[in-house]
């Protein structure tokens, strides 16, 4: 069971004790991302999320940050995503005090120092460069332009090379300014100590962290119109592809009804895309579904890596199998299926304490509530074959199925008639 404080400066605490572990973990979530960017500074939530690493005026080499955490055996690292930044670390638990220190030095005294910034700035260049000349990453980047036409939810979160290479340090402090608040910001922690004992240890490294008044705020997502297909084409062997619709958003109460789905129709080797798709026709080595929530919008996506000739039949019983949910209710057996791996996947993430923190702190920070994960599997179980059904019928619509391709397909192939479901 959880537990949650709220420091007087507005920063959130919440923690789970594990005492059967030796070791605890630390999140700190941002409630910023890509999609609260400007066209003109996209990039710049990650290019912060980097900066925080290379430097304080207490350990002006990343190495040193680094060090810190190593040293003792444990792990530091970051990550940005559309909506929310996080900066974690796990060490054993009789190190806990240095790894609040280490992090909340980050948070609240990064140098930004220019030179550091050219460093880090060719360094995301470089990252950027590198997922585009991955095709399965590229055709997720290009399937998300599609989804979210006209939205930073469309950008790549790392941003592009052009805005990268004209993002300031003016820009960075002033785009902090606004979104590196305590009211903006949880403390998730997972391991073998007391509540007690983080909060006494995050409000003396974290309670004199200034609070203001959070303006930073996204525009809500509305839907516009874009071509269905969109092709890349590359001289490579495979035809990377995938095929999206609108899904749900984390605060729709039939989100879970899609995702049961999205087990069935394509997560493991047990998934009706990859029976029918790589076992049954041999199209794919490579297939899977996913589900994606964020706070006002969502998404469905089938990737598929495949033979370019065999592109067309790929597509077309992909399509095939989607339209299948609408039209029949899956069987008892494969809905306790779906169900049991849903939650036997939750139950098994949870014996790991940093997925603990992440599962804490993702929630309190998108969500402002914690659902525990006894809430969750009674969900899940309430989710019936009726359900799957309806949100198929509701959501599976030929007018706003997309299709991304990357690989050698020329950019005229008549693709837009297979779009059918």
């Amino acid at each position: 069971m959880y537990r949650k404080t709220v420091l007087d400066n507005g920063l959130r605490i919440v923690t789970d004790s594990m005492p059967q572990t030796n070791s605890v973990s630390i999140c700190i979530f941002a409630g910023v991302g890509s999609r609260y960017e400007k066209d003109k500074i996209a990039g710049v939530s990650h290019f912060i999320e980097h900066l925080m690493f290379r430097g304080t005026e207490k350990r002006p080499e990343s190495r040193l940050i680094s060090e810190a955490i190593e040293g003792v055996g444990g792990v530091l690292n970051g990550g940005t995503d559309k909506e929310v930044t996080v900066y974690w670390c796990k060490v054993p638990a009789a190190h806990f005090t240095r790894a609040v220190d280490v992090l909340s030095d980050m948070l609240l005294n990064a140098r930004f120092d220019p030179a550091d910034m050219e460093k880090e700035r060719q360094i995301i260049i470089e990252e950027i460069k590198m997922t585009h000349d991955a095709p399965d990453q590229r055709v997720n980047h290009l399937i998300d332009r599609s989804l979210w036409y006209g939205s930073p939810l469309g950008r790549d979160v790392a941003g592009s090379k052009k805005t990268v290479s004209a993002i300031t340090r003016e820009d960075i402090l002033a785009y902090m300014k606004l979104s590196y608040l305590p009211s903006n910001a949880v403390v998730a922690v997972a391991g073998n100590i007391s509540h007690d004992e983080v909060v006494q240890a995050i409000n003396d490294y974290l309670g004199g962290w200034d609070n203001r008044q959070h303006f930073h705020k996204f525009k809500t997502y509305k839907l516009k119109e874009c071509p269905p297909v969109k092709i890349e084409k590359r001289k490579i062997e495979q035809a990377h592809l995938c095929l999206a619709l609108p899904g749900l958003s984390r605060f729709d109460s039939k989100r879970y009804h899609l995702d049961v789905l999205n087990i069935i129709l394509g997560e493991g080797m047990s998934s009706r895309l990859f029976t029918e798709v790589r076992d049954k026709l041999g199209l794919a080595y490579t297939i899977a579904s996913y589900a994606e929530h964020l706070s006002d919008t969502g998404s469905l996506i089938v990737y598929a890596g495949v033979e370019p000739k065999k592109l067309s039949t790929a597509i077309t019983v992909i399509a095939e199998q989607m339209s299948i949910f609408k039209e029949q209710k899956v069987s008892d057996e494969e809905l306790i299926k779906a169900r049991e791996m849903a939650k036997g996947r939750l139950l098994l993430r949870m014996e790991e304490n940093r997925h603990v923190a992440s599962w804490l702190g993702t929630q309190e920070i998108l969500n402002n509530r914690i659902l525990t994960v006894d809430d969750v599997v009674a969900i899940i179980d309430a989710v019936s074959a009726e359900d799957i059904r309806q949100i198929a019928k509701e959501l599976m619509l030929s007018d706003l199925l997309k299709l991304a391709v990357v690989g050698p397909v020329n950019r005229d192939e008549p693709l837009e008639g297979l779009l059918r479901l």
